[in-house]
């Protein structure tokens, strides 16, 4: 089946999704006074009867800065910190998603990845979906994050979660050593394509290292020409040799740094969207990528998601979710793009 992934025709001209976009539907307020909104939350949540619209209203129209110096004004006047009186007031994925957007950023990657680490097996579907989409600088800013909360290096921790070729891939993701450059070596790209070319396809098994070390670390310029080139060569793309030469959480690492070098946003939808068909929504998934990408890329996951999907991101999660956890997640959202 021809996907969306197999087009290539833009791909060296789009914007480099790894990069910080600047495209989120949540910006600093104007006018904003740090003061007053952590008096608005204090009386909402210690009131008789929370009043969630001021919850919502608030934490979802600030930008996560901003949300950072009402912590610190309502810890100043309360003596409680914020996370605390959410968790003390609200309940369920409310709560999940309230305390998530009241979290920094790295904090919240970080508190994430332990959980995902925690207690009996791994879940190794939201290693694969932060590792494989974080930048550089977000990864140092998860991992000094976890070493301050654990006292290990998150690379140590890894070690002992995760084996094999796909433990290799994340422990190589999580050193957050993928080079910055912008510019482009033609010349590398085709040589970097006929190595994994060489290593994969051509080969009798697969010399999983080469794909490893060229997808971890080489620029993500230089690694779409490199798709390219390997398509020139191959008349495959690299995800369907990957797809057809690899298996199970290999498989699934490597084709997730592939999809985030063409587009973290269209990622983002898709994983939006499976998190949300069939039975069941995994609120988890959905909270996770609603809050950490609401800074960054929403505006274009909801384009990529209506272009994927044929219907607005919004009008799903109003179809799929219910009460005040749903409103929270429109206000993240955005208006939505119907037309």
């Amino acid at each position: 089946m021809a996907s969306q992934w197999d087009d290539l025709s833009l791909l060296l001209d789009s914007p480099d999704s790894l990069s910080f976009s600047g495209r989120g539907t949540i910006k600093d307020k104007v006018g904003f006074n740090a003061g007053e909104d952590a008096a608005a939350l204090r009386k909402a949540i210690e009131g008789i009867g929370t009043t969630e619209k001021t919850l919502i209203d608030i934490l979802t129209q600030r930008s996560s800065a901003q949300r950072q110096q009402i912590c610190k004004a309502y810890k100043d006047v309360t003596g409680k910190s914020l996370v605390d009186a959410l968790e003390g007031d609200t309940h369920g994925q409310f709560e999940d998603i309230l305390v998530a957007l009241v979290t920094p950023p790295a904090q919240f990657d970080m508190q994430e990845i332990r959980k995902a680490m925690k207690g009996a097996g791994t879940t190794e579907s939201t290693l694969i979906e932060i590792l494989a989409s974080r930048s550089n600088h977000q990864i140092k800013a998860l991992s000094d994050a976890y070493l301050q909360e654990t006292g290990k290096a998150l690379t140590y921790d890894l070690k002992s979660e995760v084996s094999g070729d796909f433990g290799k891939t994340l422990i190589t993701l999580a050193e957050g050593k993928r080079d910055e450059s912008k510019n482009v070596d033609a010349a590398k790209a085709k040589a970097d394509a006929k190595v994994l070319y060489e290593a994969g396809e051509k080969k009798w098994g697969t010399d999983e290292s080469k794909f490893i070390d060229i997808l971890c670390h080489r620029s993500v310029p230089q690694l779409r020409q490199t798709l390219v080139e390997y398509k020139n060569l191959s008349g495959k793309t690299l995800q369907q040799s990957i797809e057809s030469e690899m298996s199970g959480n290999l498989e699934e690492v490597l084709v997730a740094i592939v999809k985030c070098v063409k587009s973290v946003p269209a990622y983002m939808a898709e994983l939006l969207h499976k998190s949300m068909k069939g039975a069941g929504t995994n609120e988890a998934v959905l909270t996770r990528i609603m809050v950490s990408r609401s800074e960054i890329d929403m505006m274009d996951i909801k384009a990529e998601y209506k272009k994927l999907f044929g219907r607005s991101l919004y009008s799903d999660i109003e179809s799929d979710t219910g009460g005040d956890y749903r409103k929270t997640l429109l206000g993240i959202c955005g208006a939505d793009d119907k037309a």
